[in-house]
Parts: C-alpha cells; sequence; structure tokens
C-alpha cells in the first residue's frame, strides 16, 4: 500500500507541470505591424534622345592667332538642334551661336561666332557621347571669315525634358577677312537644353 501512494504521490508530481502549462508552447506575442517605405521614382535606365531640342551655353574662348593675336575670355550663347536615336547609334544636327568680346592684342577684336554643326554619338542610356564636327563663321573688327571645326560632347537626361552637357571644340580661321591674320580657337562650354 505504501508503494502504491509512493507511485501515486510520483505520478502527481511528474504530471504537475504537464497540467499547469500542458503540452502545448505559449502563443507568441503579435508583431507590430510594419509600414513599407515609399519607393524611389525611378528614372528610365535607357534614354531615348529622338527629338528636337534648344538651350544655352556658358564658357570660354582661347584663340591663338599669327603674330601676338591672341586672346581669351568668357563666351555665352544659344542652341537649337534635332537628333535621331538609332538604339546605340544616335545622328544629329544643330546650329549654335555665341558671343564674346576676345581682343586678338590689337590685332582684332573677336565678337562672335556660329557654328552649322553634324554630331555622331553612342547612346549610353541617359548620357549621349558625341563627336561633332562642321562649319564655323567668325565675326571680327576687321571682317568675318568662314572655317571649320570639330570637337568631342557630352549631354546627360535629368529627365525627359531636361539634359545638361558639355562640348569642347577646336576651330581654324585662315586669312580673316583678307587680312593675313590666322587664327585657331579653342572653346569649352557648358550647356542646358530643353527638348521638345
Amino acid at each position: 500500500m505504501k508503494t502504491r501512494i509512493l507511485a501515486m504521490s510520483l505520478a502527481t508530481l511528474a504530471s504537475g507541470p504537464v497540467l499547469a502549462g500542458g503540452l502545448l508552447d505559449p502563443a507568441p506575442e503579435p508583431a507590430a505591424p510594419t509600414v513599407p517605405a515609399p519607393a524611389a521614382p525611378v528614372l528610365p535606365a535607357s534614354g531615348d534622345w529622338t527629338g528636337g531640342y534648344a538651350g544655352a551655353q556658358l564658357g570660354y574662348g582661347d584663340i591663338n592667332g599669327s603674330g601676338d593675336a591672341d586672346g581669351d575670355d568668357v563666351l555665352y550663347g544659344l542652341h537649337a538642334g534635332y537628333r535621331y536615336d538609332f538604339g546605340t547609334f544616335v545622328l544629329g544636327g544643330e546650329v549654335d551661336y555665341d558671343f564674346t568680346d576676345i581682343d586678338l592684342n590689337g590685332a582684332a577684336d573677336v565678337d562672335e561666332v556660329g557654328r552649322l554643326k553634324l554630331q555622331a554619338g553612342y547612346d549610353f542610356g541617359r548620357t549621349l557621347g558625341y563627336f561633332t564636327a562642321g562649319l564655323a563663321e567668325v565675326d571680327t573688327s576687321i571682317g568675318s571669315e568662314s572655317g571649320e571645326f570639330y570637337g568631342i560632347g557630352v549631354a546627360y537626361q535629368v529627365n525627359e525634358r531636361y539634359t545638361v552637357g558639355a562640348e569642347l571644340l577646336e576651330h581654324s580661321f585662315d586669312d580673316i577677312s583678307g587680312s593675313g591674320v590666322d587664327a585657331d580657337a579653342t572653346t569649352l562650354t557648358v550647356r542646358g537644353s530643353i527638348r521638345f
């Protein structure tokens, strides 16, 4: 009988925790709801460069002329053009006009430069790298002269409507207005354009 009481007592002690908590784990605390962060606006990975554009540029011109006919100064102007995007290859044309006041050490003053450009470039998506070349017309205090230029440029689509960029151009003008003054000019400009 003592053995039976002892066995029942042990069984009661052993079953105590099982009855108190049961065989199941307690339910977890509910997690606080999380609010997802707003998604950042996604810009297109590849830009389409087809279409017209117009804008303005600001830069610097350095002219090396015959003898001491050298000078440099700020220039500013306007541009307009059209590009067609073939996928990775972009072809375009542009006209631009710069105003300046570069004194060539008394030999002449350069007032304006106009350009008719062809562009050929590579579409890197939102960035366009291109080569450009064409005809230029310089207007000076001793007359006007036609010449040629070539250079490189880059444009970046800030969004679907606006682009920014830069151009580095090398110009050559021979015997300006029959004066015997030749001039080589380098211009570097930053540009902003509106696409339409």
